[in-house]
């Protein structure tokens, strides 16, 4: 039996890694004055798609918001999710950043983090619903499920860029891959397994309870699957991705990455808001009010 299983074993063992140069991948679009990164694609696709989303979401009865609300959400989401993930960066991943703060401003060498971002919506989206009257909690939920969508886009656009590489594994596994900046040894394509994870299927959660279930009329309860969902995901992919060098110690010293102990109040207050919706009375469709407990 174990003759039989040497050659198996010894064909696992002998997978080359995949070249990321041999991809034929280029970072960006060359326009001859100008190189157009596909990052800076990637957050213009998700922004713009997301918008249109949104659009949809609004026109079935007991949507919290108008239009001209979507629109104001999306002008200060977007700048939330720039200088929120700017500053985020700079103050979770790149503190020398703030020594020099004109270098905040140069978004072209990259550097954005999703926390910071996530911030930044937060912050658009309270200020949005208190101008307009809206429930912060409702307006979240038809939010979140245009997220998603943006995140593969931008995990897509990492690998592209053969940046945020996973950690070291054996030639065992099949997909390994040798990129330009990581050094010789084969490394997860952690990039892919985030945009799987936080872009594909959490995308697919949302989508499905939003136009399939009558989660949406539930308040906080979509915003609180995402901050959950998203929150596993990356904790999970976070034992596959390279820490950050400067972090690298951090990680050393205690136990989990950057990434994770940044997810894990997300996960509490997901989990939280899910309960608390579950235990609330749903909204009526056509009213837009809370149904009477024994309706709900």
């Amino acid at each position: 039996m174990l003759s039989l299983l040497a050659p198996s074993v010894a064909g696992a063992a002998a997978h080359a890694p995949i070249y990321w140069a041999d991809l034929g991948l280029k970072r960006g679009i060359d326009l001859g004055f100008f190189t157009l990164r596909y990052y800076s694609l990637a957050y213009l696709a998700g922004i713009v798609l997301g918008y249109l989303h949104l659009t949809r979401e609004l026109k079935p009865p007991g949507a919290p918001m108008a239009q001209r609300h979507a629109e104001d959400l999306f002008f200060w989401c977007t700048i939330g999710i720039i200088v929120g993930g700017r500053l985020g960066y700079a103050f979770f991943y790149g503190p020398q950043l703030l020594a020099h703060p004109a270098d905040l401003l140069k978004l072209w060498q990259g550097g954005m983090s999703f926390h910071g971002g996530m911030i930044g919506v937060i912050l658009a989206l309270a200020y949005v619903a208190w101008r307009g009257g809206l429930s912060f909690l409702r307006v979240g939920d038809y939010l979140v499920p245009c997220v998603p969508l943006g995140l593969f886009f931008g995990r897509i656009a990492n690998f592209i860029n053969g940046e945020l590489w996973g950690r070291v594994t054996d030639s065992t596994v099949p997909w390994a891959m040798v990129f330009p900046d990581g050094g010789a040894l084969p490394r997860h394509p952690s990039q892919l397994y985030e945009a799987g994870l936080e872009g594909l299927v959490l995308g697919a959660v949302l989508l499905t309870l939003f136009w399939k279930t009558r989660a949406r009329l539930r308040p906080g309860l979509l915003g609180g699957v995402f901050l959950l969902g998203y929150g596993l995901a990356r904790f999970t992919v976070e034992f596959f991705r390279e820490p950050d060098v400067q972090l690298q110690d951090f990680a050393a010293r205690t136990g989990l990455s950057m990434g994770q102990w940044l997810t894990i109040p997300m996960i509490l207050i997901g989990l939280a808001l899910v309960v608390r919706a579950l235990l609330r009375a749903p909204f009526d469709q056509s009213s837009g009010q809370a149904l009477p407990a024994g309706e709900a």
